[in-house]
């Protein structure tokens, strides 16, 4: 018998995958552009650009970045068993890329007019991980 099986048959986490080539260039980069253009599929270059983006007042640019970190994110997180709803967690390092862009992505919406989008990231955000919504907006 499983003690720790889950009885309420609640989604479990899901837990990207680490690509620590591309951790390692975008902490050592000054400049995210070209960490991107090497490695489209991780999200945290992406976040980070649409971050910056957002902190220089450019929402339009802010919201592309924000946009391709977010889907690029939800292909990975579909190839590791998302099942489009379910717990991604915050503490897990390699998840961080995906939050941090569906987070700028609510928060580019909001900045570009776009009431709806802005309030379903935002959703998605909590639903996803109080921690990364808390991390994320306090």
């Amino acid at each position: 018998m499983n003690l720790h099986q889950n009885l309420l048959n609640d989604p479990p986490e899901t837990r990207l995958p680490d690509n620590q080539e591309a951790r390692e260039a975008l902490e050592s980069a000054d400049d995210p552009k070209p960490v991107a253009g090497r490695f489209p599929a991780f999200s945290a270059a992406w976040a980070l650009l649409a971050e910056r983006a957002l902190a220089d007042g450019e929402p339009v640019t802010a919201y592309a970045y924000a946009r391709t970190g977010y889907h690029r994110g939800l292909d990975q997180l579909r190839r590791s068993g998302w099942k489009g709803h379910g717990p991604i967690p915050w503490d897990h390092e390699p998840n961080r890329g995906f939050l941090r862009a569906l987070n700028a992505l609510a928060r580019a919406s909001e900045q570009i007019g776009d009431a709806e989008e802005a309030d379903r990231c935002s959703t998605l955000l909590r639903e996803s991980s109080t921690e990364a919504d808390k991390a994320l907006n306090s």
